[in-house]
């Protein structure tokens, strides 16, 4: 493992599939912006000097990557010098660049030769770059193309004016997640994925080697601290599945959870040639009529909106320190999880809601996309397979949501489709077809609803009391409601700014005169969710500030605007569905 220094996001970006040979390369790159495009022809991938340095792994708008320009880039440059780690060339290893994430058309150049392309800005993607490679020192370029105007570019919060407003932010263009590099064998472990199951205390393991696996063994070792509690031992293949009984049941829970580790080891005549160090969640998910079960138990999902923007780094959390204190400083308010909002978010805030017992849903930026182009499934459906395959081992996410507040004249068999997909891709948790306003085929049914009157607030669901006359934002357009789980996973969004100008804020509705007119409203709406006996969750919106949008119960610096113990004392009162 190579020492760690003083270069940001210094962690390893991968937390529950871990190599030991890798090498950080965030910190310092040349750099240049590019209107015209026309970096190809004054070959700039052949490795020619660039005129300005940034500091991955932050987008050039933000202050951390020392450029802090906010204008639309369409195309940026990046180019660094490598020398690998001693051994990698002489022992044969295949070497791969990976990128956390990037925006939006990614290619990189090796020593001057085209290695890889990948379109997507939120999902994380490698080349193999093994064949352009040499001894001594090598040169990577990378550039990246973003238009977030056009329309077939998924972009979420992203701001498609020059100056952001409302609800839309700061755009991130390029690098914003770590970039690094990593060393495995000619044979090796691609990935595994884990089916727990709670009943039988086993895991199911999917697992997938790459190169020729004949004659190798995996080994997979389970251990609950010290503890071995399960192994395998199977003949390797492309693809091996293989069940463990686990010697010991400890599920993963919410508020409580349990985190078994996992080793891997490829051996081959007696050498192991390959160890990955990995984790999974013994969790159980199950829709029983209007509620949601999570390990046989209704758990009333108190969610809060998190937009996952920062103020010096805008995509990209200053440390990793901030991606768990996000997930600390919603708990201290008594949420006990969050909609991971129009956002892929980076895998280590993932790993961190593992481990503290942090329930979410994955959600996609679809936002900046038009749904009605034939041509947005393309973009669309590729980066959402690869969104859902990164993060499906991740206990914490309970559910999945590809769409947000679409528009009821747009394309609604793009949204079964969608939907159906995700369950082909994941069978183990819910889905929404999209989050409030048209549902077309769903799991779960929810709404939103900003209205800022507790009275008016509380009639809007007055006809949900008896689990029928459910309250839809488009009841003309909405498929009828079926059963399903319902509830508000958008309310609130009250307006808190002292002390700044009106022009430059933005928020929900009137705005409360005193804390004590603040505290009183978000309590009066809250409570009108939990006493609902048909609702299984809310979601409060927000978590923050994020720039001009002021309706967060912290402000962009994450500073509470109010006691987190008063907050917390109204979110955890018992939910009238938790009576049942």
């Amino acid at each position: 493992m190579q020492a760690i220094t003083a270069i940001p996001r210094p962690e390893y970006p991968r937390p529950q599939f871990m190599r030991t040979d890798w090498v950080n390369l965030n910190g310092e790159w040349d750099f240049d912006i590019d209107q015209s495009l026309s970096g190809e022809a004054r070959a700039l991938p052949m490795g020619k000097p660039l005129s300005r340095k940034i500091t991955l792994p932050f987008c050039p708008e933000s202050a951390l990557s020392g450029i802090g320009e906010k204008d639309f880039m369409a195309s940026v440059w990046y180019r660094r010098e490598i020398i690998l780690p001693d051994g990698w060339i002489e022992q044969k290893k295949r070497v791969f660049l990976h990128f956390g994430a990037a925006d939006y058309e990614t290619t990189v150049w090796i020593n001057g030769e085209r290695a890889g392309d990948h379109r997507g800005g939120y999902t994380s993607f490698s080349f193999e770059i093994t064949a352009f490679i040499k001894a001594g020192s090598n040169t990577i370029v990378i550039r990246a193309i973003d238009d977030t105007r056009s329309p077939l570019q998924p972009s979420g919060k992203q701001c498609e004016r020059f100056e952001s407003y409302g609800c839309m932010y700061t755009r991130t263009t390029g690098i914003w997640q770590t970039v690094w590099l990593e060393a495995a064998p000619d044979t090796f472990l691609r990935s595994a994925k884990y089916y727990s199951n709670i009943d039988d205390a086993t895991v199911t393991v999917h697992a997938k080697i790459d190169g020729n696996p004949s004659g190798y063994r995996l080994m997979t070792t389970v251990c609950a601290g010290d503890k071995v509690v399960g192994q395998a031992n199977v003949a390797a293949s492309g693809a091996s599945s293989f069940t463990i009984e686990l010697s010991e049941r400890h599920l993963w829970e919410p508020g409580a959870p349990y985190l078994y580790d996992v080793a891997f080891k490829l051996v081959k005549d007696g050498h192991e040639t390959d160890s990955v160090s990995s984790y999974f969640g013994l969790r159980d998910i199950r829709i029983e009529g209007k509620r949601v079960l999570i390990n046989g138990k209704s758990v009333f999902q108190r969610l809060v909106l998190d937009q996952g923007f920062y103020p010096d780094g805008i995509y990209t959390a200053p440390s990793d320190a901030a991606l768990r204190g996000d997930i600390e400083l919603s708990l201290a308010m008594g949420f006990n999880g969050a909609r991971l909002h129009e956002k892929v978010f980076e895998e280590r805030f993932h790993y961190w809601a593992d481990k503290l017992g942090y329930i979410t849903w994955g959600e996609y930026p679809n936002w900046g996309l038009d749904h009605a182009n034939p041509h947005g499934l393309e973009r669309y459906l590729r980066e959402w397979i690869e969104a859902v395959d990164r993060d499906f081992n991740h206990p914490s996410i309970i559910g999945w949501c590809p769409f947000n507040e679409t528009n009821p004249l747009q394309n609604p068999e793009l949204l079964r489709l969608i939907y159906r997909s995700t369950k082909a891709l994941d069978s183990t948790r819910p889905a929404i077809d999209t989050s409030g306003y048209v549902h077309v085929e769903t799991d779960i049914y929810d709404c939103h609803n900003y209205e800022q009157d507790p009275v008016k607030f509380a009639a809007a669901f007055v006809g949900s009391q008896d689990g029928n006359n459910m309250y839809q934002n488009f009841p003309k357009h909405d498929s009828a409601y079926l059963g399903q789980p319902y509830f508000c996973s958008e309310y609130g969004g009250i307006w808190w700014n002292p002390g700044q100008a009106d022009q430059q804020s933005w928020g929900y509705g009137d705005r409360p005169r005193t804390p004590e007119e603040f505290l009183q409203r978000y309590k009066e709406l809250t409570e009108i969710l939990l006493s609902n006996p048909n609702m299984f969750a809310f979601c409060y919106t927000q978590l923050t500030n994020v720039e001009q949008e002021v309706n967060g119960l912290y402000t962009y610096e994450r500073v509470a605007k109010f006691d987190p113990a008063v907050i917390h004392k109204i979110n955890t009162q018992k939910a009238a569905i938790e009576n049942e």
